[in-house]
């Protein structure tokens, strides 16, 4: 079966809803009226006055007498003889009891010969003798039956109007959901990411409006990091790839003109080509780590600090890099593999800018130092180090892409840490990691507990 618009549903559940506490509301009206009726009608029969028709009945009953004092009033005696002012009143058991038991009067629901139904009291009125005095029931029946044509008369219209009040509360209440529904398909169509919806309120639905337009801020800023990257790639692509094409066309033309190069000059060539297609591969894979990492990263674990800090520092030794460590175990929860790339990019950074010097490497407490000994960075040019392509004007002369320390902020962000830079006391720069972390591993320190 197919499901309604939620507002159909809502006006549904509301009209449900109501109709049944209407209902509810009448059926107890109802049974609340029959029994004040009733309460009335006994009251009735055993006002004081009836007692002078119980001594009428008693001093001149008759078969077919009758009275026009009360309604209906019969005699009942020890041997089970009746006698009757008006329509006579069938007896029961229970009638039968009370005429040897004086006792409380007893009320009940009875008929009389003719069938005509009757409230019937029953009482000792003298030894061996009870009264059973009654009255009829066709006005409190047909009232009954009139309240209930009111109420169900009533309880209709109360339906129509719940129906109506649902209508105009599900509008009112989806008003914000249809803002909703209306700026998710404008986006879905456009793709316009600055749709920005109004909150109005604290509830549910104002949340839901928050968040909404903080997630389209969020991709907003995605996408515009996305192209902002695509262009600077483009741009740093750019040089290599001419280079590249210009070294080519220079080959290519000096052997279909068939005049050779000279041999140093071919040599130096191709040393620059090799050279090109190097910086080509590390600005690639440079670039495919950061568009990695915008979207996606290795699951994160608890691994050793200190042992992937030593794997660079290994790494680093093998590249030609003079590296002094002095390493504390640390424990965090991160990716070993961008950890280390983080690690390895700070010493290659310090070893280039310090040529022919040690570059020092610690880790204690969570804090990662690498310095180097070089000439250290002009103060205006600290806040830029980490930002994509950026590259200072001294080191533009020196190998490298720029993303370096950009991959460097990306992998310490993704571990909840915090990178710096900054000139080292004595000359240099020092470059600081700092990761949160513990001195033993989960599994140990629940062992030592």
């Amino acid at each position: 079966m197919k499901r309604g618009s939620l507002r159909s549903r809502l006006t549904l559940l509301v009209t449900v809803a109501v109709a049944f506490a209407i209902a509810v509301c009448a059926g107890l009206s109802w049974f609340i009226v029959r029994d004040q009726l009733i309460k009335q009608l006994d009251q009735t029969i055993l006002e004081p006055e009836g007692k002078g028709d119980q001594a009428f009945l008693l001093d001149h009953c008759s078969p077919e007498g009758s009275s026009s004092f009360r309604d209906m009033a019969t005699l009942l005696r020890a041997d089970g003889s009746t006698c009757s002012l008006g329509s006579p009143i069938v007896p029961t058991e229970e009638d039968t009891k009370a005429v040897d038991h004086p006792g409380a009067p007893i009320f009940r629901y009875g008929v009389t010969r003719e069938g005509e139904a009757v409230r019937v009291v029953t009482l000792n009125f003298a030894p061996g003798v009870a009264v059973m005095e009654a009255r009829p029931l066709y006005h409190i029946q047909l009232t009954l039956r009139n309240t209930a044509l009111m109420l169900g008369v009533v309880a209709a219209f109360g339906v129509v109007g719940a129906a109506s009040a649902g209508l105009l509360i599900s509008r009112a209440a989806l008003q914000p959901v249809g803002r909703l529904t209306k700026a998710v398909e404008h986006i879905a169509q456009t793709e316009d990411l600055d749709t920005h919806i109004p909150v109005e309120g604290n509830d549910e639905i104002a949340r839901l409006s928050s968040s909404f337009n903080a997630m389209t801020t969020a991709l907003a800023g995605s996408r515009e990091r996305q192209k902002q990257l695509v262009a600077d790639a483009g741009h740093e692509l750019r040089t290599p790839l001419t280079t590249l094409r210009t070294n080519i066309d220079l080959l290519l033309r000096s052997e279909q003109t068939g005049r050779s190069l000279d041999p140093e000059a071919k040599k130096r060539l191709l040393t620059n080509v090799k050279a090109q297609f190097a910086e080509l591969s590390t600005l690639v894979a440079d670039l495919l780590q950061l568009a990695r990492g915008d979207t996606e990263h290795e699951p994160h674990v608890e691994l050793a600090f200190h042992e992937v800090v030593t794997a660079a520092v290994e790494r680093a030794r093998l590249r030609g890099a003079e590296v002094v460590s002095d390493l504390r175990p640390w424990y965090v929860v991160g990716s070993a593999t961008s950890l280390e790339r983080a690690v390895l990019n700070l010493i290659d950074n310090a070893a280039k800018f310090s040529p022919g010097g040690q570059v020092e490497v610690s880790l204690a407490h969570g804090r990662l130092s690498v310095r180097d000994h070089g000439p250290g960075l002009p103060e205006e040019e600290l806040p830029h180090v980490f930002e994509r392509f950026w590259r200072s004007p001294s080191a533009r002369g020196l190998p490298g892409s720029g993303l370096g320390l950009a991959i460097v902020a990306q992998a310490v962000a993704e571990a909840g840490g915090e990178v710096r830079l900054a000139n080292a006391p004595g000359g240099g720069a020092i470059a600081t990691m700092d990761l949160p972390g513990t001195l033993m591993r989960n599994s140990e320190s629940d062992k030592s507990r």
